[in-house]
């Protein structure tokens, strides 16, 4: 059987995994690698002086030659990496080639950027043997940070809008994705490849793998940074989830005080709606809701000094949240069509009853969680074939949806709560009533299970969510 492809181009940047990447599709028989090929200042690495024959000079002259080299002596069909800042005509050449396989590798910016700095302090850009790493600590600069986002975030627009006029489908992998055998073996089918792998390739490691606030001299400089950016200019980076409209009936006013709240699912929705009624005394049925947009106009106009706020949950808390009111229990909130789905299908260790037995222990419940985490991740590309609900869709796509509408005045966290409902107290001229507790998670809470891996499973889902709001790893104060 022909193989779909003649050659392929992995889109990728420096440190997104695009050395250990190549490493493993080398294993494959029918495909080979040939690194930086176009990269402006050497041929493949820095180490080699021509490919097939074709000379740094003759490449440059003639780029296409060297692609159809390629082609003509590999046994099997080649590949190489293309960088933002690699030959023009090169991307011009392939992007449009129904007959070249395009890979989009991607890795969370922030961590990319870090991993970058560090690179260029220790001159270590890839690690063969882990008893060689050299460990330093990067300074976040600012300015370099956003000139080099704005222009890489270009490139993979460029790239997609390219593909999406071509009526062209690219595989898209993910730096966190490298390391699942089962999508690197997919990868290779999507290639023509009909063997599979059984174990990763030991050429390369994984060089800085602590937390990034331990890899930043100045990691407040870092956070502050991101939270002055444009909130949305993230979503430029080529996304699956499916954008949220802005559901204007589930959001709640109070009954006499110019309040709007727009509650995000998974967050301390309920909560919030006992607070409202009780800052005018009345009970939550006396809260004005179900509003059109036109209603919505009407109340603005009607209540002037108004407010509108919204409370942000910490992604693993509001995962956790969902996990265990969605799937482990029977009442109104269960989804059993959707548990019995991540159970057959997407590999979720829950129980066999929808309410846990005895047998449902902490490890039992750590494990489901993070197969759920997982899942998630794979929800949010769109590689699955369920909807992504309110309750586990990124924070950031939801309040991007409010935006169509009314953006709000206030983003409260749920850490400093009390805080924040107190401000908007002074700013809409009323006295806030106590905030009582949150709903607790059952039959485990978070604090039981949490650790390093559900917090890396978290920020893998979650990957947007981290960049626009900043958070850092769960603690039990954060709700």
């Amino acid at each position: 059987m022909p193989r779909p492809f003649d050659y392929f181009v992995i889109f990728a940047e420096m440190r997104t995994g695009s050395n250990f990447l190549e490493s493993n599709l080398d294993q494959f028989p029918g495909l080979k690698t040939y690194g930086e090929a176009f990269n402006p200042w050497f041929i493949v690495n820095q180490k080699q002086t021509e490919l097939f024959g074709v000379t740094v000079d003759q490449r440059n002259a003639d780029p296409l030659l060297l692609i159809e080299r390629m082609k003509d002596n590999t046994d099997g069909i080649p590949g190489f990496r293309f960088f933002h800042d690699h030959d023009a005509r090169v991307f011009e050449a392939v992007i449009d080639d129904p007959r070249c396989a395009k890979i989009v590798l991607t890795r969370n910016f922030i961590d990319a950027y870090v991993s970058r700095k560090i690179a260029w302090e220790t001159d270590q850009w890839q690690l063969n043997d882990i008893h060689d790493v050299i460990k330093k600590r990067a300074r976040f600069v600012p300015e370099e940070f956003a000139k080099l986002y704005f222009r890489i975030t270009a490139f993979q627009q460029k790239v997609l809008r390219r593909l999406q006029a071509s009526g062209q489908a690219a595989y898209y992998i993910d730096y966190d994705d490298i390391r699942d055998l089962g999508v690197i073996n997919g990868l290779a089918r999507y290639l023509g490849e009909t063997t599979e792998i059984s174990r990763f390739s030991d050429t390369f490691k994984k060089q800085n793998p602590e937390a990034l606030e331990d890899k930043v001299l100045n990691y407040p400089v870092l956070e502050k940074t991101i939270r002055e950016f444009n909130a949305y200019d993230f979503s430029g980076i080529p996304n699956f989830e499916p954008r949220r409209a802005a559901v204007v009936p589930s959001w709640v006013a109070a009954a006499q005080t110019p309040l709007m709240f727009l509650p995000i699912a998974g967050a301390p929705v309920e909560e919030i709606r006992t607070w409202l009624a009780a800052i005018d005394g009345v009970s939550e049925a006396e809260l004005i809701t179900g509003l059109t947009q036109r209603d919505l106009r009407k109340w603005k106009r009607e209540h002037p000094g108004h407010r509108s706020f919204t409370v942000l949950r910490h992604p693993a808390a509001r995962a956790h949240a969902a996990f265990c009111r969605h799937f482990l229990n029977d009442g109104p909130e269960a989804f059993h069509e959707l548990r019995r789905a991540l159970r057959q299908h997407y590999h979720v260790p829950l129980p066999e009853e929808p309410v846990p037995g005895a047998d449902w222990d902490k490890e039992a419940h750590r494990a489901a969680f993070l197969a759920f985490l997982d899942f998630i991740k794979l929800n949010h590309e769109g590689q699955t074939t369920v909807r992504v609900d309110p309750s586990w869709a990124s924070q950031g796509a939801v309040i991007q949806g409010f935006s169509t509408v009314l953006t709000p005045d206030h983003m409260l966290r749920e850490n400093n709560l009390a805080e924040g409902l107190a401000f908007l107290g002074l700013e809409a001229a009323f006295v806030p009533p106590p905030f009582g507790p949150t709903r607790e998670d059952h039959p485990f809470a978070l604090a039981d299970i949490y650790d390093r891996k559900i917090e890396k499973a978290v920020r893998a889902a979650y990957q947007r969510d981290y960049m626009l709001f900043g958070f850092k790893p769960w603690k039990k104060d954060q709700g």
